[in-house]
C-alpha cells in the first residue's frame, strides 16, 4: 500500500502552469492567525484519535490480505500452472482524502484494488470478491454499484467505510512494488479501469505539485470543513467534491508557495472571486500523451465547452473533474466565495472571526419556495440502494428545471437527506427555489413544471433494481409549511428569525452601505447582528436584485475593506521600527511598479527570500490600507494574466448547448428504455402504497400530491415548450398541484 515517498517540493523550482501571483513569506499575524485556524479546526473534531488511526490501518491490512487471497483462489479455479497461481497477486492502493491525509472521524476510506489481467470485473470482482466479503462478520451493509461510471463496492469492515474500486492491468502477475503514476501503466486498459486508476494517480500527482505538503493539509481541512457548513460540498448535487476542492487549494499553494494557511485561505477566496468561468484551473499543462486517450480540450471536442466550472485533473489523461456543476450551482458557490472574501478582510480589521466564516447556511431560512423529494422503501437495505440512484438523478432534475424556464426558475438543491423519525426507512431532499433576480417581474406572469416533476419520476422510477416498495414524491412547499424534522431542535420558531448579518450578500451590502454612511475611520468589535425589522426589509428590498446578479460585487468588496487611516491591533515600536518602515516603503515601492507591469511576483528572489521567507517580526498587524489597496490591485492583474490561457475563449454556443443536452437526452432514455415497463408497474405500485409517504390517501399516478396544508398556486399561464420532450406514460386525470408563480419566488427577505 505504500508509494514513493512525497515531501516538500518547496526547493525553489517553479509548480504550476505560471508564475506565483507573491513569494512573500508570513508575517507574525499570520502566524498568530494560523494558530488560531489550527485550534479551531482541531475544536471542531476534524481530527481523528490515534487509536482510529490504528484501526484503519489494521483495517486496510486485512483488505489487502483478502484480495491476495482472492486472486490467488480465481487463478486456481482458472486453471493456470502452477507457478502463476503461485506468483498471483493484487495489491490495494488509497486516494482521496485518506491518501491526502485530510480526512476526519469517521470518514470512509478510497481504496483501490489492481488486479492481473484474467481477474474480469463483472465475473471476479463483483463475482467472488463480493461472496467472500459477504460471507464475513466482520463486513456490513455491502452495497455493490457494478453500473455507476466508476463502478465500486461499497461496505463496512469493522465499522471502518470502505469505497473500493478495481483496475484490471494488462500484467499476469502484479508486482508488490508497482508504480501507478506511470502512463504505461494504462496501455490496453478499458475505461473503468482508466478512471479507477486516476484516483489514485491524480492523488499523488496533487501531492507531488504544491510547495508545502503541510500547509496545503492545514488549507484544505479547513476549505472542506467551509465547504460543508456553507452547503456547497456535494460532487452528485452540482456542486464540488473532495477532489475538486483539493484542486482548487493546490492552486492557490503554487500562486503563493510562502503563505501559511491563514493568508491561503484569504487568498483562495480572492482569487476564486475574481476568476472568471468557465476559465479553467490547471495544476500543470494538459499533456497529450502517447496512448491516444481523449483528454480535455474545448478547442477540439464540442462536449467540453459545455463545461461551467473546469477543474482540471492533472494525472494523464487529463479530465475536467467537475463536470456536474449546473448554472445555478456554480451562481451559489460564486456567492459563497464572494462572502467568504469579504470576511475574510473584515477579519483583519477585527470586524470578524474564524466563527463567523463557519457560520452554517441557513437554508431553511432563505427561500419562499421549496421542492421536497419524499422517498421510501420497505427495508434500511433497499433504502440504501434507493438513496443512492435518487440522489444520482436530482441533478437532472436541477438541469431540467433550469433549461425548461429558461434559467427564469433557480434551483438550489441541498447536499444531504433529512429523516422523519417517526417514520421508518423514508427520507426527504429539498431545493429551494427563486426567480432569477434583477429580472423585471411581469404581474401575473407563470409558469408549469408539472411536466418536468413527471420526467424526473419517469427517469427515477426506470431503476434497473427496482423493488416493490420504492416510492418517490415530489410536492411545492412554502417555508412556513416545511415540516418540522428538518428545524434545528424540530420546532419551528414563532415567527422566521432574520438571516445573521454574514449569511447572505445582501445582508454584507447592507452592512457595508452602513459602515461606509457613518464614514467611521475606524471600525472595532464584531457586529451584533441586530438590525430593525422594517430598515431590513428596505434594504434587502433595495439591493436584492443587484445582488444576485453582481452588479454590486464591487461595491461590496471595495466598502468591506479597511478604510484608510484605521488602526488595527497594536505596531511593534522597537528599535527596529525604522527597518520595518524602511522594508514597508520599499515593498510599496515594489507593489507600484509590479502594478505598472501587470505582474506580482518578484524578480529578485534572494532578496524577497531573505526578507520574507522567515517570519517578519516587526509586522504584528495586517498593511495599512493603501499598501493592501495596492497589493489587491496587483494581484488582479495577476489574476487576469493567469486567465488569459490557450483555452478561455472556447466556450459552447447556445445552439451547441441544446444539441449537446438533446445528445445526452437521447442516450440517457436508451439506457432506460429497458425500464420502461417496469416504471408503469412501479408507479402504479407507488399509488397503492402510497400511505407511507402522505396522509392524504393515495397518491396519483404521477406522484404530485398535496404535502398536509400546503397552498396551491394559481394555474400557470406560461409553459415552456420542451426542447426534447419525453413522450409521458399514460395518466389518470388529476388535480395539477405544482405550479410556480413568478411573483411569489423572490428569496427570503427575512
Amino acid at each position: 500500500m505504500g508509494s514513493p515517498a512525497l515531501g516538500n517540493r518547496n526547493n525553489g523550482q517553479r509548480l504550476g502552469v505560471t508564475e506565483p501571483i507573491s513569494l512573500g513569506g508570513p508575517t507574525e499575524y499570520d502566524v498568530t492567525k494560523t494558530r488560531e485556524l489550527e485550534k479551531h479546526l482541531q475544536d471542531a473534531g476534524l481530527y481523528e484519535s490515534n487509536e482510529e488511526a490504528v484501526s484503519r490501518e489494521e483495517v486496510l491490512g486485512r483488505l489487502d490480505q483478502i484480495v491476495k487471497t482472492w486472486v490467488k483462489a480465481i487463478s486456481q479455479a482458472k486453471g493456470l500452472n502452477e507457478q502463476l497461481v503461485q506468483e498471483a497477486n493484487a495489491k490495494i492502493f488509497t486516494f482521496g482524502s485518506y491518501r491526502l491525509g485530510v480526512h476526519g472521524p469517521g470518514a470512509d476510506i478510497d481504496t483501490l484494488c489492481v488486479g492481473p489481467r484474467h481477474a474480469a470485473r463483472d465475473e471476479d470482482f463483483f463475482g467472488e470478491l463480493q461472496r467472500m466479503l459477504s460471507e464475513m462478520p466482520e463486513v456490513t451493509e455491502l452495497l455493490p454499484v457494478p453500473d455507476a461510471h466508476v463502478p465500486v463496492l461499497k461496505f463496512k469492515f469493522k465499522g471502518v467505510s470502505i469505497d473500493l474500486l478495481y483496475a484490471k492491468l494488462s500484467l499476469w502477475v502484479i508486482p508488490e512494488d508497482l508504480d501507478i503514476s506511470q502512463d504505461s501503466i494504462l496501455q490496453n486498459a478499458d475505461e473503468q479501469t482508466v478512471r479507477s486508476l486516476n484516483g489514485r494517480r491524480v492523488t499523488d500527482q496533487i501531492l507531488r505539485l504544491v510547495p508545502n505538503i503541510q500547509n496545503f493539509r492545514t488549507t484544505l481541512r479547513c476549505m472542506r470543513f467551509w465547504a460543508k457548513r456553507r452547503g456547497v460540498y456535494s460532487n452528485v448535487s452540482g456542486f464540488l467534491g473532495g477532489i475538486n476542492w483539493a484542486l482548487l487549494v493546490a492552486r492557490i499553494c503554487q500562486l503563493y508557495p510562502n503563505a501559511l494557511p491563514n493568508m491561503l485561505v484569504s487568498r483562495f477566496f480572492r482569487v476564486y472571486t475574481q476568476w472568471r468561468w468557465p476559465n479553467p484551473v490547471m495544476l500543470c499543462a494538459i499533456e497529450e500523451g502517447s496512448l491516444g486517450l481523449q483528454i480535455w480540450d474545448p478547442r477540439r471536442n464540442p462536449k467540453d465547452r459545455h463545461h461551467l466550472m473546469p477543474i482540471i485533473t492533472p494525472a494523464y489523461p487529463c479530465m475536467n473533474s467537475s463536470y456536474n456543476v449546473s448554472s445555478s450551482t456554480l451562481r451559489i458557490m460564486t456567492d459563497e466565495f464572494q462572502r467568504g472574501n469579504v470576511i475574510c478582510e473584515a477579519m483583519g480589521s477585527n470586524e470578524a472571526d474564524w466563527d463567523t466564516l463557519f457560520e452554517p447556511y441557513p437554508f431553511f431560512e432563505a427561500y419562499n419556495n421549496y421542492l421536497q423529494i419524499d422517498i421510501a422503501a420497505e427495508n434500511a437495505d433497499d433504502l440504501r440502494n434507493w438513496k443512492g440512484w435518487v440522489e444520482s438523478r436530482i441533478r437532472q432534475l436541477t438541469l431540467k428545471i433550469e433549461r425548461q424556464t429558461y434559467n427564469m426558475l433557480q434551483c438550489h438543491p441541498h447536499p444531504r437527506d433529512f429523516q422523519d423519525n417517526s417514520r421508518p426507512f423514508h427520507c426527504s431532499y429539498f431545493m429551494g427555489l427563486q426567480r432569477k433576480q434583477g429580472v423585471p417581474v411581469n404581474e401575473g406572469e407563470q409558469f408549469d413544471i408539472r411536466l418536468t416533476v413527471d420526467e424526473f419520476k419517469h427517469s427515477v422510477n426506470s431503476y434497473s433494481s427496482w423493488k416493490r416498495g420504492m416510492e418517490i414524491n415530489v410536492t411545492h412547499v412554502r417555508r412556513r409549511n416545511l415540516p418540522t424534522f428538518v428545524l434545528p431542535g424540530g420546532v419551528r420558531p414563532f415567527r422566521p428569525s432574520l438571516l445573521a448579518p454574514w449569511h447572505s450578500l445582501r445582508a454584507l451590502d447592507a452592512k457595508a452601505s452602513s459602515q461606509a454612511a457613518s464614514k467611521s475611520p475606524e471600525v472595532k468589535g464584531v457586529p451584533d447582528g441586530h438590525v430593525d425589522g422594517k430598515k431590513r426589509k428596505r434594504l434587502d428590498g433595495n439591493v436584492d436584485a443587484q445582488s444576485r446578479n453582481g452588479k454590486c460585487i464591487a461595491a461590496v468588496l471595495c466598502t468591506a475593506e479597511v478604510h484608510e487611516g484605521s488602526t488595527v491591533g497594536s505596531c511593534s515600536t522597537k528599535s527596529d521600527h525604522m527597518d520595518a518602515n524602511n522594508l514597508a516603503e520599499s515593498r510599496r515601492e515594489k507593489d507600484d511598479s509590479n502594478i505598472k507591469n501587470g505582474l506580482t511576483y518578484f524578480n529578485d528572489v534572494e532578496e524577497l527570500l531573505s526578507h520574507n521567507v522567515e517570519v517578519d517580526r516587526s509586522i504584528r498587524c495586517p498593511p495599512s490600507s493603501k499598501e493592501f489597496s495596492a497589493t489587491k490591485e496587483a494581484e488582479k492583474l495577476a489574476i487576469e494574466k493567469i486567465m488569459s490561457g490557450p483555452y478561455g475563449a472556447h466556450q459552447a454556443s447556445q445552439e451547441e448547448l441544446e444539441e449537446l443536452e438533446d445528445d445526452f437526452e437521447f442516450k440517457n432514455q436508451a439506457k432506460i428504455s429497458e425500464g420502461i415497463t417496469k416504471c408503469s408497474h412501479s408507479e402504479s405500485s407507488t399509488s397503492n402504497a402510497a400511505g407511507a409517504l402522505s396522509s392524504n390517501g393515495p397518491v396519483p399516478s404521477t406522484g404530485l400530491q398535496s404535502n398536509g396544508g400546503i397552498e396551491e398556486l394559481e394555474a400557470a399561464e406560461l409553459t415552456p415548450p420542451l426542447l426534447n420532450p419525453i413522450p409521458p406514460a399514460p395518466m389518470a386525470q388529476r388535480k395539477p398541484l405544482i405550479r410556480l408563480n413568478f411573483t411569489s419566488l423572490g428569496k427570503a427577505a427575512g
